[in-house]
């Protein structure tokens, strides 16, 4: 029987047990709805609640979540996102990768707010959804099988009206930063968790129905759109135009994004960016495309490649992360090559940001004599020769030879190789760092440190200002009063757990228009100043699932580096550092969180109505 709640959502959870068999379904909870919105809010709270700490992540014990919000699916400009959540391989701790596409929607069509995935199958397998109906199918004949053509094997034999999410052979060959892929190239790349699929031996999740989303007042929604599509015209102008790409070039300049493995300057050592311009790279498209219900289309199909690097026409253009970490980060500017490169990661599912930053990491062993041609199976290493990057992400992908070394990340290979090999490796607590610097804007710096998913380029609070009031400051400093970074932080966490496009969102003209989308889908008339605990208790609640496995915040061990320590002597970025110290001490007093422990204050838990939660961390041993 349905419950009587708000409309936006589906009110059914699928919980499937791949080592019995079994399939349950649960109605969802209004008042969790209502704290934690959905996506990875849901997510961490139903996952801190029910999964036991010490799980190895790679084991049956670890339950993995696909989960949508109350936008997803809906008429919502932008309204396209789904989450995939559990403990990452990477770091031992919360791991959530999030994705647009068609995927989520779908999987609201199919009848399911969140579907998670108990246990481990015997052989391979892959969940089918149609219409409410689960079944668990075999999937032998997938296995092996990279994710386009696993995605084109399932549509063939179900129909073309199923959307498909599965992971390739990195996946199942458990490559710690494995992706899990959808629609022919869009990533829920990070964390790790396509390795957590390849563990359970899940190849892949179908969805398929005509389940229409409830919402409260379709007519709104619809007036909202008209109201404020005409609005992104700029922004289509040129994110619909280059994509994330339109930055790359002068971001390798700027100081913005990382250069030889995070210690180059751009100007001196990357100094030809041209191939990387957004006109050079948009000129090889053969046309645009857009997630479900997005008039921005900042995805492109490219040609096929017709020199050195052979692709097929309709491979995806590369977003700006994989251009600055196959690019400047590795001294390539061979613009085919990362096009290669990206379709490579796209097919076996790997995420590029790990793969660029493992790869920079293998370029400055080798530079620095800690690894020979003859450890590296003869590939030689050096510095932006892209042929040989080529064939070590293939390697790495299948865990063949030296691959089999870097597959589980820079951690994990820099033990293996030692030497003091970990200078170079460029990583939090496991996670490599994305390709924003945050000595050029030290607002990434908050995100790579605080956030419960370490080093992740999508929780940067800079780009989300609404209220007016985050601080610029000098860059060698942290002047924010922190009201600001509060209240931008649990607003973003809001947006990226309602199923909304974090770009799209940054694309409004103001704030009160995602409130005004929130109340038309929900019925829940709530203003932005009534979400912001809403976003708080999401980042307490997750940050309370890795105090659970026992991980400090405080102590995690952050690259030199990437806090200007030493400082460069020359560029943009000369003798600029980040006070690490100040930094969290600010931020922890904003958010009131224990500067020591980076447990949320017990006050602070009291007050966002987590009585439980507070009983748990401060008054007995988690």
């Amino acid at each position: 029987m349905r419950c009587e709640m708000s409309r936006g959502y589906q009110e059914k959870i699928l919980w499937v047990d791949l080592s019995e068999n079994e399939f349950k379904e649960e109605i969802l909870d209004e008042e969790i709805c209502r704290q934690f919105v959905g996506g990875y809010g849901l997510g961490a709270k139903i996952l801190y609640d029910r999964q036991q700490p010490g799980a190895d992540p790679l084991s049956a014990d670890n339950n993995i979540g696909i989960i949508t919000g109350p936008l997803t699916g809906t008429a919502a400009i932008g309204g396209s996102r789904y989450t995939l959540v559990g403990k990452s391989p990477l770091t031992g701790g919360w791991g959530d990768a999030n994705s647009g596409g068609y995927f989520g929607p779908y999987l609201k069509f199919a009848g399911y707010d969140a579907v998670f995935v108990a246990g481990a199958a015997k052989k391979p397998v892959y969940l089918f959804i149609n219409n409410g109906r689960p079944e668990l199918r075999d999937a032998n004949h997938l296995w092996g099988k990279d994710c386009y053509e696993t995605e084109d094997i399932l549509i063939a034999e179900l129909g073309r009206g199923v959307k498909v999410a599965c992971i390739g052979q990195a996946g199942e060959n458990m490559v710690r930063f494995a992706a899990v892929m959808n629609d022919h190239g869009r990533a829920a790349g990070r964390s790790g968790l396509g390795a957590v699929l390849g563990s359970k031996k899940l190849k892949a999740v179908v969805v398929g129905g005509h389940m229409r989303v409830p919402v409260a007042d379709r007519q709104r929604l619809d007036d909202l759109r008209k109201k404020y599509r005409p609005l992104l015209t700029n922004t289509i102008d040129w994110l619909g135009n280059h994509g994330t790409a339109f930055v790359t070039a002068g971001s390798a300049h700027s100081g913005d994004s990382p250069v030889k493995n995070w210690g180059g300057v751009g100007i001196l050592d990357f100094p030809d960016v041209e191939a990387l311009r957004a006109e050079n790279i948009t000129s090889l498209r053969t046309k645009k495309y857009a997630c479900y219900g997005c008039p921005i289309g900042c995805g492109a199909n490219m040609k096929a490649g017709t020199g050195e690097y052979r692709y097929e026409a309709g491979c995806h253009r590369p977003e700006y992360e994989t251009l600055a970490m196959m690019g400047s980060n590795c001294l390539n500017n061979n613009l085919h090559s990362i096009i290669k490169l990206n379709d490579m990661c796209n097919r076996y599912g790997l995420d590029t940001i790990s793969t660029g930053a493992v790869l920079a990491f293998v370029m400055e062993c080798r530079e620095k004599g800690l690894l020979t041609a003859a450890d590296t199976d003869g590939i030689e290493m050096n510095w932006g020769n892209h042929r040989s990057m080529v064939e070590m992400t293939e390697k790495l992908a299948n865990r063949e030879g030296f691959g089999d070394v870097i597959a589980d990340g820079v951690k994990l290979a820099a033990e293996r190789i030692g030497k003091k090999s970990d200078a170079y490796a460029m990583h939090i607590q496991g996670q490599e760092l994305p390709a924003h610097d945050p000595k050029h804007d030290y607002h990434w710096g908050l995100a790579y440190i605080l956030d419960p998913t370490p080093a992740r380029h999508s929780q940067n609070a800079e780009i989300f200002k609404p209220m007016g009031e985050v601080v610029h400051a000098d860059r060698k400093y942290f002047k924010d009063e922190g009201k600001g970074y509060r209240a931008t932080t649990a607003l973003q966490h809001v947006v990226n757990s309602s199923g909304l496009c974090a770009f799209v969102y940054s694309c409004f003209p103001h704030v009160e228009v995602f409130a005004e989308f929130m109340a038309a889908a929900t019925g829940w008339d709530r203003s932005i100043e009534d979400l912001v605990p809403a976003g708080e208790r999401i980042l307490a609640m997750r940050q309370a699932f890795n105090l659970k496995e026992g991980l400090n915040t405080a102590t995690y061990k952050i690259p030199g580096r990437m806090l200007g320590d030493p400082p460069f002597k020359e560029g943009p970025l000369t003798d600029v550092s980040l006070d690490r110290s100040n930094l969290l001490k600010t931020c922890f007093a904003a958010l009131e969180w224990d500067e020591n422990t980076a447990k949320p204050k017990k006050a602070k838990l009291l007050e966002l109505g987590l009585e439980d939660l507070a009983q748990q961390l401060w008054e007995r041993a988690v």
